[in-house]
Formats: structure tokens, C-alpha cells, sequence
């Protein structure tokens, strides 16, 4: 089956894109710069409330700002008014004029399902049909892509239909999450419904869920028709999981599968200083304790890990950082 992405080239032949997965409150323009250093392919901006979009709401634009680095770059927006996402989208695409616009409707958060959104429009098709030709109409010039979930719970799976009415609507990608809104993050990813659902469509399908190496990728790829494919947890303490899934694509050997402790120390220093980067002079402050939630899943897999998150509590600069680097690291020498 051939694949139309003629807008999406990302997608051109031979070509099997690493997708960085939008997370709340993680994937920020730093982490996305990070991953993107580690080779991921496209990025999505954490998502965004279409109405505080309209708002004009600072939080919300600082949001879905992105750099000309981390192209191609798409925009997110969530929602459950056809209007208000319409005008949101329109407002992004001339503001920010990302490669893409996306749209969720598979957050399971309960404050996004209270306003029948993200993955509760699941339960309402028509509805979210309506949101998707609403926004489809007020930006023909940009592509349009979407990410969901595969239903609302097991005994209501609606993927493959849905997939194919968002093909009829001029939908160019779907993202797939292989769980349900009642799975949440639990359980394991069930691919055989990612598979069904490229096998039902003609336009790119990304498969998400439980991908976290190098041989995992490759059993998706030979054994679903993905055209790609979506890294989200995975990633945040192991960045360079792009760069593996690259090798193993590639047929390239004697690449280790994990980073050693000189390179997690690196990678967290590096993350401090995009963060403050991009938010430091928003938020006036110029320390790194506000991150630490930001650092920690990178000391997964230090020798002795503990002390170092202890260590990280007390580190108030980036010259912090580096020196707990310094020492951390002689430790290990003696």
C-alpha cells in the first residue's frame, strides 16, 4: 500500500521517522532541543488548551515555542468546541507557522476528559469528527495530524474507524497510542490494533507505546506497516534512545545500549542550561533546584544513583552540577 505524505516529507522513501512523543509538562522547547541533539526526527510541543490560545494566555504561547533547529516542528492544541478549535488553530499556524498542526484525543488526564477532550471525544466521534473538519477547513495551507488513543476502554475500541473517517477528512498522519483511556500508562501496548489501523489507511501511520530499544523498533517496523514511530517515557531518562533505534535501523553494530555515567552527567548539565535557556529570564531566576524533576530521570542508571540525587538536591548552579559531576566521577575511579 502506498503511503500519501506528499506534505509530510519525512515520510519520502526509505525514510522511518522518530517521532518525540508530546508530553506535559517534560517536553519542552529544552528537552525537545536535547532529543533532537540525540537524533530525533520530529518533534510535537506539549499540548495546548485551544481556548487559552485565544486567551492570549502567556503560559500557553510560551507553550508551543519552538526553534528553527527542531524543525520539522508541529504544534498541538486540544479541545472539544469546534470554533474556538478552529480559530486556535488558525491563530497558531499564522503566529508560529509550524511544519504541522496536531491534535489530541488521547490525553487521559481527568481534567482534559472533564471537558470532553483529549481521549474522551472517543466516546463522542461525531463530535470529535466535527472538531477535526472545523480545523481542517481554517487551515488548508498547513498540514493536519492527530494522535489518539485506541478507545475509550476494551469493549469499545474505535481506532480503525476513526482513523479512516480522519483519512476522509484530509487527516495526513495518525499517531496511534496502543492503549486505552481506561489503560492509562498501565499494562502493555497492544500493536495488533496499531496494525490494524495501518492496515486500514493509506496515510502514514506513527506507533506508540512500549518502544524502548533498539530491537523493539525494528519487531515493530518488520511487523506492522507503520510508517513511524513515537518514543514518549522511554526517552525522558534515556535521550540517546534515538540515536540507538537509528543504529539498529541502520544495521550498525557495537553501539552501547545504555550511556555511561560521564555521558548522564553531560546530558543533565546540558539540560540545565537550555532550560535556563529558554525560561530563565521568564521566570527571573537563574538556580536549577526549580528542575530537579527535570534531572532526575537522567540519573537512572548511575552507580550509585541515590547519593547522587541526594547531592542534585543541594546543587543550586550549573557550577554545581559540574562539580557533583567531578567528584561523582573521580568516585568512581578509586
Amino acid at each position: 500500500m502506498t503511503r500519501s505524505a506528499s506534505r509530510l516529507p519525512w515520510f519520502g522513501p526509505g525514510r522511518r521517522p522518530l517521532y518525540l512523543a508530546p508530553m506535559a509538562k517534560r517536553t519542552d522547547v529544552a528537552f525537545r532541543q536535547l532529543c533532537k541533539e540525540q537524533g530525533a526526527d520530529v518533534m510535537v510541543t506539549e499540548f495546548v488548551q485551544s481556548e487559552a490560545l485565544l486567551r492570549d494566555n502567556a503560559k500557553a504561547w510560551d507553550m508551543v515555542d519552538f526553534t528553527e533547529s527542531q524543525r520539522p516542528m508541529g504544534v498541538q492544541i486540544f479541545g472539544a468546541t469546534p470554533a474556538s478549535m478552529a480559530r486556535a488553530a488558525r491563530l497558531v499556524c499564522d503566529r508560529m507557522r509550524p511544519d504541522f498542526l496536531d491534535m489530541n484525543f488521547g490525553c487521559p488526564a481527568h481534567k482534559v476528559i472533564e471537558q470532553n477532550a483529549g481521549s474522551g471525544l472517543l466516546r463522542c466521534t461525531p463530535l470529535l469528527f466535527d472538531v477535526v473538519k472545523a480545523v481542517k477547513d481554517a487551515i488548508p495551507d498547513t498540514p493536519l495530524t492527530a494522535k489518539m488513543r485506541l478507545g475509550w476502554d476494551h469493549s469499545t475500541i474505535v481506532a480503525v474507524d476513526v482513523a479512516g473517517r480522519l483519512e476522509e477528512l484530509g487527516v495526513e498522519a495518525v499517531a496511534v497510542h496502543g492503549r486505552t483511556r481506561e489503560q492509562g500508562y498501565s499494562g502493555e501496548a497492544h500493536w495488533g490494533w496499531i496494525s490494524r489501523v495501518a492496515e486500514a489507511v493509506r496515510i502514514p501511520v506513527i506507533g506508540n507505546g512500549d518502544v524502548r530499544d533498539g530491537a523493539s523498533a525494528l519487531r515493530r517496523f518488520e511487523e506492522t506497516k507503520v510508517s513511524g514511530l513515537m518514543i514518549g517515557r522511554a526517552a525522558l531518562g534515556d535521550p540517546w534512545i534515538f540515536s540507538r533505534i537509528k543504529a539498529a535501523l541502520e544495521g550498525r553494530e557495537g553501539v552501547s545500549d545504555s550511556a555511561g555515567p560521564a555521558e548522564r552527567w553531560d546530558c543533565m548539565i546540558r539540560l540545565a542550561e537550555l532550560t535556563l535557556q529558554a525560561h530563565a529570564e521568564r521566570l527571573g531566576r537563574r538556580d536549577v533546584r526549580w528542575m530537579l524533576d527535570r534531572l532526575l530521570p537522567l540519573t537512572h542508571g548511575l552507580p550509585g544513583c541515590r547519593k547522587v540525587r541526594d547531592r542534585l538536591r543541594h546543587c543550586l548552579t550549573v557550577d554545581d552540577l559540574r562539580r557533583a559531576r567531578e567528584e561523582h566521577l573521580l568516585g568512581l575511579t578509586h
